[in-house]
């Protein structure tokens, strides 16, 4: 029987270590050292208070949580809005945002929206895979702009302009998996203009907003109303298996992703959207996770320079660290798998992230609890 177009897709590294540390934890013996997780950007702090609040009121409500509008709850539309205009001082229509199942769920949405296939669209490597793996899978084709840390690995118009044609959409990621980089807001503002005034749409990831540790984070919808930004309630709002997110739309988009949500998804899920709605107003609890995130960051980095670990990007924002393992003359997938295999510290491969360049390099997250960065970091130290 044949095989669909989803036969070109690879597959997401990460979730094979992510399998693999699950099997080397529950063989654990009882009292052994633990599995340090380090690989995967789940937040280790949950639900916020108020969010977990509204949740109860709601199931118990005489509300029946069915269905709602293809794009969302009008109240958390609303909302979202308010989080906008508050954030960066920008009038957002409600109009404009689709609530989403999570940014996972709004890139197939902005793809078929925004694209036709067979289009183009560059993005910098190293990048978060389902941006390429979800491109392939509907026809499109993405156009990798190899990227170093003299830029931050992030992308220049100039490395636009040197494109042997010019592409149809452009990704931007800020801060960025899996290196938490950030583009400076001029930067931004000067791709989003370009994109603007040449006809590339932009798509610019802001999932990580809100986990920045001192340099200033800027949306593209300050920019440029042609761009399509997508954001999620995973990352700053912990909320990963709830699985919500939104997007703000260029206007002539709006219908052509409320098509789309309603034939895919039918609505986003009653529960997520109370639970959503509520964490926009827990800025406190927030906060103090942030704040957390900023002391892990300082252990992991202070952590890394002491077992030998020195070239790694800037960690401006989110909460990875992407390190940089030439001169140990040993293959990222090969170093990762040992860690694992040998020391109980789960990372990712480079190669998730840039199959030319990752046997490089090696994602460590630092949203984990303090104490198992703390073991992580005394563990490389004693591999020096």
């Amino acid at each position: 029987m044949k095989i669909g177009a989803g036969r070109h897709v690879p597959s997401f590294r990460v979730m094979d270590v992510v399998i693999r540390a699950n099997a080397l934890a529950a063989a654990q013996p009882p009292g052994a050292p633990g599995v340090l997780r380090l690989e995967v950007g789940q937040p280790g702090t949950g639900l916020p208070a108020g969010a977990k609040a509204a949740v109860v009121a709601a199931l118990n409500s005489n509300d029946t949580l069915g269905y709602t509008e293809a794009l969302g709850r009008p109240s958390l539309k609303r909302s979202i809005a308010a989080h906008i205009q508050d954030w960066y001082g920008v009038d957002v229509s409600p109009a404009r945002i689709a609530v989403t199942f999570g940014a996972s769920g709004a890139f197939p949405l902005a793809y078929l929206a925004a694209f036709d296939p067979g289009d183009e669209i560059a993005l910098a490597a190293p990048y978060y895979p389902p941006y390429v793996n979800i491109a392939v899978a509907l026809g499109l084709k993405p156009v990798v702009v190899p990227c170093g840390i003299e830029t931050g690995f992030q992308p220049t118009i100039a490395m636009l302009e040197a494109l042997p044609r010019k592409p149809e959409g452009l990704i931007l990621a800020s801060p960025a998996n899996p290196t938490g980089s950030m583009l400076a807001p001029e930067a931004l503002a000067e791709l989003a203009r370009y994109c603007h005034a040449n006809g590339i749409r932009l798509i610019s990831d802001e999932i990580y907003h809100g986990l920045t540790y001192g340099k200033p984070q800027a949306s593209a919808a300050q920019f440029s109303e042609s761009a399509i930004v997508i954001n999620s309630f995973s990352k700053y709002f912990s909320m990963t298996g709830w699985r919500i997110g939104w997007m703000v739309l260029p206007e002539e988009l709006v219908q052509v992703v409320e098509r789309l949500a309603a034939n895919f998804f039918v609505s986003p899920p009653y529960i997520s959207q109370v639970a959503a709605e509520a964490a926009l107003d827990c800025c406190e609890e927030l906060e103090a996770n942030r704040r957390n995130y900023a002391i892990a960051r300082k252990v992991m980095t202070e952590g890394l320079s002491a077992a030998g670990f020195t070239v790694f990007s800037p960690p401006d924002g989110a909460f990875y660290i992407y390190v940089d393992l030439q001169g140990r003359g040993e293959d990222s997938a090969d170093f990762c798998a040992r860690l694992l295999e040998d020391h109980k510290i789960a990372t990712t491969p480079g190669y998730d992230f840039d199959p030319v360049r990752g046997g490089r390099y090696m994602r460590m997250s630092y949203c984990a609890k303090l104490a198992d960065i703390e073991a992580a970091m005394d563990r490389l130290y004693r591999l020096r």
